[in-house]
């Protein structure tokens, strides 16, 4: 198990209670393997919430309590450190992406939220709730530009993003806004900030013709894979699990166009959308 890291509590109430959970285990002479056999979790677990890679839900922190008698202290500060701008299904998933070292993802029907523009995320959202009030969908526009912004690091984290050719062909929000994304795309990969591959419709049956995957490493913590639906979303950190997700995404790489050639076909869309043409 990678040895735990210094964190800064000041960062985040996550670090906080991270920090403090790890102080709190040490002192009750415990393992991470040891606390997690009495919660009910993994070892694996247990360094994820020490890193602040994974939240403290409310009934394990009355668990924590009980078992390192901490006295409510959990328990009390629990709920300052689940607080998210991210919906509920997503918040765990969104706060683990910003401590990744490397993000591989797999997006089959729409381009994925850290390589979105403020109106591909509009359209995107609005499509979600359509009757949601204009401030509901700009607060959720905003939450989504601003994950973008972990990729203002010259270096890290690695992003690497295969497209299925159909997240490119659907014209999300329409032509003008299609166009500005690709571009911005384009522009991400130009800067050697992204690896973006595409999966073009002649490469036929893939092997993740199922789903999305997104995959995250951490310094600090095992890697984790996260799986969405339709307002629905879990994250899993079970090896066995996280090694196939690991070995279909090196499929879906292998099937896909070369980095070059990808940039190339996104390169053209962008065109074709900005003249009218179809794409």
């Amino acid at each position: 198990m990678p040895a735990p890291k210094d964190l800064d509590p000041s960062s985040s109430p996550r670090a906080l209670l991270g920090a403090e959970l790890r102080h709190a285990r040490e002192k009750k002479g415990l393992s991470q393997d040891a606390l997690g056999l009495k919660l009910f979790v993994s070892g694996a677990f247990i360094g994820q919430l020490e890193a602040g890679t994974r939240r403290l839900r409310p009934d394990m922190a009355v668990m924590v309590d009980e078992v390192l008698g901490t006295k409510g202290f959990f328990t009390r500060n629990c709920a300052a450190a689940s607080k998210s701008k991210y919906p509920e299904h997503f918040a765990e998933a969104a706060e683990a992406e910003a401590t990744a070292t490397e993000i591989r993802e797999y997006a089959p029907l729409l381009i994925p939220g850290l390589l979105q523009t403020p109106a591909y995320a509009r359209a995107v959202c609005r499509a979600h709730q359509p009757t949601a009030p204009d401030e509901k969908i700009e607060e959720l526009v905003a939450a989504r530009v601003e994950r973008a912004h972990l990729l203002s690091d010259p270096t890290e984290p690695l992003l690497w993003v295969v497209l299925d050719e159909a997240a490119l062909r659907r014209a999300t929000g329409g032509r003008e806004v299609m166009a500005e994304a690709l571009s911005h795309i384009v522009g991400l990969v130009r800067r050697s900030r992204v690896i973006v591959q595409v999966i073009p419709f002649e490469a036929g049956a893939h092997a993740s013709m199922q789903g999305a995957i997104k995959l995250m490493a951490f310094e600090d913590a095992p890697p984790l894979v996260y799986f969405e639906g339709v307002g629905t979303g879990r994250l899993e950190d079970e090896p066995a699990t996280v090694r196939y997700q690991r070995h279909t995404y090196d499929l879906l790489s292998a099937c896909a166009l070369s980095p070059q050639k990808s940039l190339v076909l996104i390169e053209r869309m962008a065109q074709d959308y900005a003249h009218e043409e179809h794409p």
